[in-house]
C-alpha cells in the first residue's frame, strides 16, 4: 500500500503544469472546443476530447466517438485514440496506456503523447494551430 502511494506521488510530482496548460490550449485551438472542466485529468479521462483532436488532425481517423454510456463504452475511446495516434505515426513508446488516462494514473504520459502528436502534425504539414510551449532552462547562480 505504501509503495503504491509512493509511486503515485512520484508520478504526480513529475507533472508539469505549464506543459498541461500548453497542451490544453493547443487541443482547444485545434478542436475549436473548450475543455468541459478546468480539471485537466478529468477533461481527458474519457478520451472524447482526444478522439476529436485526432479527427481534426486526420479526419475520419476515429470513426465513432462514444459520448455517453458506461465506463466500458467511454474507455473504448482511449483505445480508438491510441490506434489512430499510432496510425498517424506516433511511436508506440510515446502512446500512453489506457489506465494512464482513464484511471488518471499517469497524466504526464498522456501529455507527452499530445506533444508527440503536435510534432507529427507539424511534420505532416498540418495547417492548424501549433502547440506553443517553450521549456525553461535552469538558472545557475
Amino acid at each position: 500500500m505504501a509503495l503504491d502511494r509512493a509511486v503515485k506521488d512520484k508520478i504526480h510530482f513529475k507533472r508539469d503544469q505549464e506543459q498541461e496548460h500548453a497542451a490544453r490550449e493547443w487541443i482547444e485551438a485545434v478542436t475549436g472546443e473548450r475543455f468541459p472542466t478546468d480539471d485537466y485529468e478529468e477533461a481527458l479521462h474519457d478520451g472524447i476530447i482526444l478522439c476529436k483532436l485526432m479527427n481534426k488532425l486526420k479526419p475520419g481517423s476515429v470513426p465513432k466517438i462514444h459520448t455517453q454510456g458506461g465506463p466500458i463504452k467511454l474507455r473504448e475511446n482511449i483505445g480508438l485514440f491510441q490506434n489512430a495516434a499510432r496510425a498517424y505515426g506516433v511511436d508506440s513508446s510515446e502512446v500512453f496506456q489506457a489506465v494512464d488516462c482513464f484511471d488518471k494514473q499517469n497524466i504526464q504520459q498522456v501529455t507527452l503523447c499530445i506533444f508527440a502528436l503536435n510534432r507529427l502534425a507539424q511534420k505532416n504539414n498540418f495547417n492548424g494551430p501549433k502547440l506553443n510551449y517553450h521549456t525553461k532552462l535552469p538558472v545557475y547562480d
